[in-house]
């Protein structure tokens, strides 16, 4: 899938004031959270976060640029970091450890979350420049460290291309993450995984 390159604003600092009096981040967080088990990121604004955290709008926009920024900072900050599994001693287990790792999440508010930022990213291209940059990225860069390791010890053929290894790999997952046309469970990892590894693999 090409991408189209879409600008983002990096003029504008997101996240944790400096100041020590400054309004509590993890206050502003818990807001978004509470509104987001309740509704969908579409329906989530500005007014009723800072209504929530007791701040003022402009407080929001001091640190956040957009609704999609805040959200994005509490996507990476609360739920990608339950993402860092140790690497295992090859990558078939590393892989098949991250897939149910990642399916166990996407069962539960990470994948309603991940859902519907995907969604929103579909009339705003910002949303999912950032939703890539700022999580997509980090996973893919490390499924790509287990893929480079598999080829320098013998585990996977040289030739295979890695991105496009991954896509096959976690675009079924992401697909009936979408879709929700069947289960998503740790069986059906391990038959995504099977299938596709037994054509890369060596032995």
């Amino acid at each position: 899938m090409v991408y189209e390159a879409a600008a983002v604003d990096t003029k504008k600092r997101r996240g944790r004031p400096a100041s020590a009096g400054a309004v509590s981040h993890e206050q502003i967080l818990d807001a978004v959270q509470a509104i987001l088990q309740e509704k969908s990121v579409r329906d989530l604004t500005m007014e009723e976060v800072a209504r929530r955290a007791g701040v003022g709008k402009p407080t929001l926009y001091k640190w956040w640029p957009s609704k999609a920024a805040l959200v994005l900072d509490l996507f990476e900050e609360r739920m990608v970091g339950t993402l860092d599994i140790p690497h295992a001693a090859t990558a078939e287990e590393d892989i098949r450890t991250q897939a149910r790792e990642l399916i166990r999440l996407l069962g539960g508010f990470f994948g309603k979350v991940a859902r519907e930022l995907i969604a929103e990213g579909q009339s705003d291209p910002s949303v999912l420049v950032e939703y890539r940059e700022r999580y997509l990225s980090k996973r893919r860069a490390y499924t790509r460290e287990s893929i480079a390791r598999a080829k320098e010890t013998g585990e996977f053929r040289k030739d295979i291309d890695a991105d496009v290894l991954i896509d096959m790999l976690y675009g079924p997952i992401y697909y009936r993450l979408l879709v929700q046309h069947a289960p998503l469970d740790a069986a059906f990892a391990d038959k995504v995984i099977d299938d596709v590894l037994t054509r890369v693999k060596t032995r």
